[in-house]
């Protein structure tokens, strides 16, 4: 067997064993150290003397090193913080109050509070069982449709994983060598565009089919102005302020993205005593879950750069590249046919191991078809809001349905996710064919 075809092999049952359960990072880990065994193999060599163990320790060093890195674990603690700040009630209720006048009230309030939690925290999880506890028995209360709300949970909280601060992007520009900073300024706009067309599907939908988001009576939505003011002012305008200074001093240069994220951390530590809710078994419970997420991210990596380094030695990467190439595509069939493969690995697979596994395949593909990494970055980005949302794996309606009421059915969640599905292909389509929308920002703010 040539190389190429043990490399070929390698890919098939990597997915293969992943596929039986078996953990990634590790699975990783052992398929780069076995196959990369028999690659530096020398006749006569002691058993510890193979290259292998050499490229496995500087890739575990290199991982732990990197500065790029650190600003996980501190973002993982910003938002593990906030989390437990007691906030996401009296943010919900203010939000539901402010938007009463607009069709589909509710709904759009939850859009709201998801993407604002879900960019605060950047853990999809934690936002749509949260919000499934407090925000889902509401809407189905007031008598909304069960698979709009369903579908306005699962969608709103993937935002996180797309608007800045987050860890994806972190993650995505650490894989690909790209800028975070141009990261977080590319995907701004796209974050807000498929936010903005959730809601306006929401509006549309309540405005055409008012039965499906029935107005609240009069009694549970009269509120003096300036109690709503008031209520905003609690809740909603002190997370807002910590995002955007977070997010401001990354995008306009006065800090790192990891200097930020200590900012971050800080002020949530900050916020949460301010709200009350700063206790030593919450403080401690938060280190705990970002020391244990952020090993995670870690041996991901460590895993995945041994598994493509022997990948690449064994000639996997020029044979897929020469694949490709002999397919003569043009630059949109390219995109078409790479975002369709991480539509499809986003069924059985999570976006960490679709972005540090599969994404490097094709970066070196771009500069081929005049691809810019930070355009096919945001693009991705958007692609992998679907892997959330589409069955058979469809984490948020899993994570949903561990908390919707026991009438709620897994069939129903998942037919409210597909609308929202369709929303993120729209977003994809607007973004190829108005590359301003990623280019602009970076280029304002990054081309002196």
């Amino acid at each position: 067997m040539s190389n190429p075809q043990l490399a070929l092999l390698m890919l098939g049952l990597f997915i293969f064993i992943i596929m039986l359960g078996f953990p990634i990072a590790f699975t990783l880990m052992a398929m780069g150290v076995m196959f990369g065994y028999y690659a530096y193999f020398t006749p006569d060599q002691a058993f510890f003397d193979n290259r292998v163990f050499y490229l496995f320790t500087q890739n575990t060093f290199s991982v732990m090193n990197s500065d790029i890195l650190v600003a996980v674990p501190l973002f993982l603690f910003m938002g593990y913080m906030i989390e437990r700040s007691n906030i996401l009630d009296r943010l919900f209720l203010s939000l539901q109050v402010a938007f009463r006048r607009v069709p589909g009230a509710m709904a759009i309030a939850a859009l709201v509070t998801c993407a604002l939690f879900a960019t605060a925290t950047g853990i999809v999880g934690a936002v749509v069982t949260l919000m499934g506890l407090l925000a889902f028995p509401a809407m189905l209360k007031a008598n909304y449709d069960q698979k709009i709300s369903a579908g306005v949970i699962c969608a709103g909280g993937t935002l996180g994983i797309l608007i800045p601060p987050s860890i994806m992007l972190i993650v995505y520009g650490a894989t690909a060598g790209v800028s975070v900073v141009k990261l977080y300024a590319a995907a701004l706009l796209p974050g807000f565009l498929l936010a903005g067309l959730y809601m306006g599907y929401v509006v549309v939908v309540a405005i055409m089919r008012p039965k499906l988001m029935p107005k609240l009576p009069a009694d549970q939505s009269v509120m003096p102005f300036f109690a709503v003011v008031k209520l905003l002012a609690q809740a909603f305008v002190p997370l807002a302020v910590l995002i955007m200074s977070v997010l401001g001093a990354i995008l306009f240069g006065l800090a790192t993205p990891s200097e930020a994220a200590a900012i971050g951390a800080l002020g949530s530590v900050i916020l949460a005593g301010a709200y009350r809710a700063l206790s030593w078994n919450k403080l401690r419970e938060a280190v705990y879950l970002t020391a244990r997420t952020s090993a995670m991210v870690c041996y991901l990596f460590v895993g995945s750069w041994t598994f493509s380094s022997i990948f690449s030695y064994l000639g996997g990467e020029s044979m897929v590249k020469d694949f490709v190439l002999g397919l003569d595509l043009n630059p949109v069939t390219f995109l078409l046919l790479t975002q369709l493969i991480i539509f499809l690995l986003g069924w059985p697979l999570e976006w960490s191991e679709i972005i540090i596994i599969f994404v490097p395949i094709f970066l070196p593909l771009l500069p081929h078809f005049g691809v810019d990494p930070l355009f096919f970055g945001i693009l991705v980005a958007l692609n992998l809001q679907t892997s959330f949302l589409t069955p058979p794996m469809a984490m948020s309606a899993y994570y949903l349905k561990g908390v919707a009421p026991p009438y709620v059915l897994l069939s129903t969640i998942f037919k409210g996710c597909l609308p929202f599905v369709s929303m993120v292909f729209v977003a994809m389509a607007a973004i190829y064919i108005f590359p301003g929308l990623v280019n602009w920002l970076p280029e304002v703010l990054y081309s002196r």
